[in-house]
């Protein structure tokens, strides 16, 4: 099975990805993560996106498009893969779904989490990571036992410069400039499926079974 998972900034994608690869043997693939790799491996398509990224320069849809077939052809992908972060635009999608059915790869459903901003905001504003380890914490849903010290690791906890309302103003325009379209487009493809990201992960995830029975079965 092969998922795309698509929401805002604080939708919940991480975790509920996360429920999502406890039940089923499919591999996670985040583009960020997808790049990063390549860069610190410096393989050839690694190489070409550093060149573009010393530039102050955005990596080029083609070029992402084809980590991203890379990617999706490695042997953790042979029972699917869900996807996150990518396609961003329509065109990205376009394309996307020409490479994938060109490898018998195409995509199965499309998760969509919606929430509304106010929601957003909480949790966004809220959210404090250890710069050390990555643990990532909130300031009311899941606070660490001691405030602003990681848990894990005893390190400071931080607030990204960016987890502001004024940045997530501008991700969320951005979102529905770009992102929105790719979803409409999916969803004229009929394998959308839209959540209330506002509930909890694990009610989400249960109705995403309830309404995808072919496409959660083992």
């Amino acid at each position: 099975m092969n998922i795309l998972i698509m929401g805002p900034a604080g939708a919940g994608k991480g975790t509920m990805s996360d429920l999502i690869l406890k039940e089923y043997n499919i591999a996670h693939i985040s583009t960020g993560d997808m790049l990063r790799e390549n860069v610190r491996n410096s393989t050839a398509l690694g190489l070409e996106a550093q060149s573009y990224m010393n530039q102050g320069k955005l990596v080029p849809d083609d070029l992402i498009n084809a980590m991203v077939e890379e990617r999706i052809q490695q042997p953790d992908c042979a029972n699917g893969y869900l996807l996150d972060g990518f396609p961003r635009t329509l065109v990205q999608a376009e394309v996307f779904d020409k490479i994938a059915k060109k490898i018998w790869k195409e995509v199965d459903a499309v998760i969509d989490l919606q929430v509304k901003f106010e929601i957003l905001e909480e949790r966004i504003t809220g959210r404090r990571i250890c710069p050390k380890c990555g643990a990532i914490y909130h300031i009311h849903n899941h606070p660490s036992k001691v405030e602003g010290v990681c848990d894990v690791c005893g390190s400071e906890l931080q607030q990204r410069k960016d987890d502001t309302v004024e940045q997530l103003k501008v991700r969320m325009e951005a979102y529905e400039s770009s992102t929105k379209p790719v979803i409409d487009y999916y969803d004229q493809k009929g394998v959308v499926t839209h959540i209330d990201a506002a509930q909890k992960p694990e009610k989400a995830v249960s109705y995403t079974h309830l309404t995808l029975p072919t496409i959660y079965s083992v």
